[in-house]
């Protein structure tokens, strides 16, 4: 990676979460050059596998492979990284060693942003526990006593967008950014492709990215047709307001 080139990091606990919910911001930053690394907590071999779970003769280690590939394939297709914690899913539980590699990523990765999952979820608790493992490492990544070495510590903790949850209005996400990513949609949508196990959720999603498209459209006065809603944690500090 160049010294000058932006880059952003996903942290999520299942596969499908980057795809249906940040799919649109990662294609885009990708295709304006940002370097965007994903962090995926677990290959959702249980709760997020339903369709695959069907088939005759499944087992956890054929689940997890076959999720893995999907999962892999679908960052391809947005042009992202992707590297793989294997914390298991329903529940998440991760070791002090995944969350070492986490920080050593902020600081290796650098992002200019970070996405991750709202910190309020009451059907998935996976969720908010990735959401709240991805604040903790940033918190950690940028304090000059951890690992300290000889040429000290260039990292600065970036913004952090949560990503919409599957029914806003039970985790108190307040969307205060709308992404338009009109010009990536077709790219989401061959993610979307790289996913069977959830074929269910597809079009959900574009009906999902059409409401937030009509209502970026609206609140911006410009045309939008796709869109992603973000809520900030931290707030910004702006030099005027508009």
């Amino acid at each position: 990676m160049s010294g000058t080139q932006k880059s952003g990091l996903v942290v999520t606990a299942h596969p499908g979460d980057f795809v249906w919910r940040a799919g649109g911001a990662i294609a885009l930053h990708a295709k304006m050059g940002y370097r965007v690394k994903i962090v995926c907590m677990s290959y959702g071999e249980r709760g997020e596998s339903q369709g695959a779970w069907k088939q005759p003769g499944m087992t956890l280690e054929k689940c997890k492979e076959a999720r893995k590939a999907e999962a892999e394939a679908a960052a391809a297709v947005l042009g992202a990284e992707i590297e793989f914690f294997d914390a298991g899913d329903y529940p998440l539980r991760i070791t002090d060693a995944m969350m070492e590699r986490l920080i050593d990523i902020y600081r290796e990765v650098n992002p200019s942003f970070v996405l991750t999952h709202a910190v309020k979820d009451p059907y998935n608790v996976d969720h908010p526990e990735a959401s709240r493992i991805a604040q903790e490492a940033r918190i950690v990544a940028q304090a000059a006593g951890h690992k300290p070495g000889p040429g000290g510590v260039t990292y600065s903790a970036p913004q952090v967008f949560q990503f919409e949850p599957h029914q806003p209005e039970q985790c108190d996400f307040k969307p205060n950014r709308i992404l338009n990513i009109t010009e990536v949609w077709e790219t989401k949508w061959k993610a979307f492709e790289q996913l069977p196990a959830q074929r269910h959720l597809w079009d959900y999603y574009e009906r999902v990215a059409l409401n937030r498209g009509m209502q970026g459209g609206r609140n911006s006065g410009k045309a939008m047709k796709y869109g992603e809603a973000y809520q900030t944690i931290f707030p910004d500090a702006v030099e005027v307001l508009a």
